[in-house]
């Protein structure tokens, strides 16, 4: 048998001599030294077949979504396909559906919308990966109208539902992972009512928007969630303008940041629901497992 014009003989003696080494079953480079990451990426799909597809974090790679790592490559082939993982090379996936997931490309590779439900259920929890949809939608990365219409036609095997409340959340209004961690750690956790997102407000006659505000229960309570974006100097002057013109109209404002809700989500809900009971909320603050005083 030749492959190449190569006999396996042939292959062996190189192999034995130094020149070319093993690097999957039936897959030898031809060099010697750290093999680059297209040449792992080529070797991945050669020992996977000529159906095997990019994917999951490999796929986010070629994708843009992800930096390139050194980590397997991996790939996804269709379900009765006999290729099994080759650690540290490749990890191969199945997929029951693996003629409506691939798109043409060179390497070929996963869509944007499956990529990314596939990140999302490889994470090890479930809030890990509503955070990974969350980063996906508010980079740019997929509209959150792809990934419904693929949670649609293809069910994902575990965290469906917590991954379509991450998309919920996405199509009515949260923008950012500050935005999502507010709606989640703090008005979910909490059972705070849940806010009306990106509302528009009239300041020096123009239209910005307020991250969150409860003007449908009749309270005038604005929360702003600063991010990075608000420490440079034309957004910091837009907030301050926004603040005065809060201030004329009688409102009240809460300003939260990464680290009120990262370290004390449970502070900032305590202070939400004060100025909320404050104008007549009666709900009662839901103590979350991250409270003082209960158990993790």
């Amino acid at each position: 048998m030749t492959a190449f014009m190569f006999t396996a003989d042939a292959i062996k003696a190189n192999v034995r001599a130094g020149r070319w080494r093993a690097i999957a079953p039936r897959v030898y480079a031809t060099f010697t030294g750290p093999l680059p990451r297209e040449s792992r990426i080529a070797a991945a799909l050669l020992y996977a077949g000529p159906m095997a597809v990019l994917s999951h974090c490999t796929a986010a790679e070629e994708w843009g979504m992800r930096p390139p790592s050194s980590g397997p490559v991996h790939v996804t082939v269709p379900y009765n396909c006999s290729a099994i993982s080759q650690p540290p090379l490749v990890m191969v996936h199945r997929s029951r559906a693996f003629r409506h997931i691939a798109v043409d490309g060179r390497p070929p590779l996963t869509n944007r919308a499956d990529t990314v439900i596939d990140l999302a259920v490889a994470e090890p929890t479930p809030r890990d990966a509503q955070r990974t949809i969350t980063e996906m939608v508010t980079g740019r990365r997929v509209a959150a109208a792809q990934l419904r219409e693929r949670l649609f036609e293809r069910p994902p095997w575990r965290y469906k539902q917590p991954i379509l409340e991450a998309v919920d959340r996405l199509e009515t209004g949260v923008q950012s992972m500050l935005e999502e961690r507010y709606a989640v750690e703090t008005e979910a956790a909490h059972g705070l009512p849940e806010a009306r997102r990106q509302q528009p407000v009239l300041v020096d006659d123009k239209t910005l928007v307020e991250d969150a505000v409860y003007d449908h229960l009749g309270i005038p309570l604005t929360v702003r969630l600063d991010g990075r974006t608000h420490l440079e100097p034309d957004v910091a002057y837009r907030d301050r303008r926004r603040d005065n013109a809060a201030e004329l109209a009688g409102r009240s404002r809460l300003v939260f940041g990464w680290r009120e809700l990262s370290e004390s989500p449970c502070q900032v809900a305590d202070e939400v629901a004060h100025v909320l009971h404050e104008y007549g909320w009666h709900g009662p603050l839901r103590r979350c497992p991250k409270c003082p005083g209960q158990d993790p």
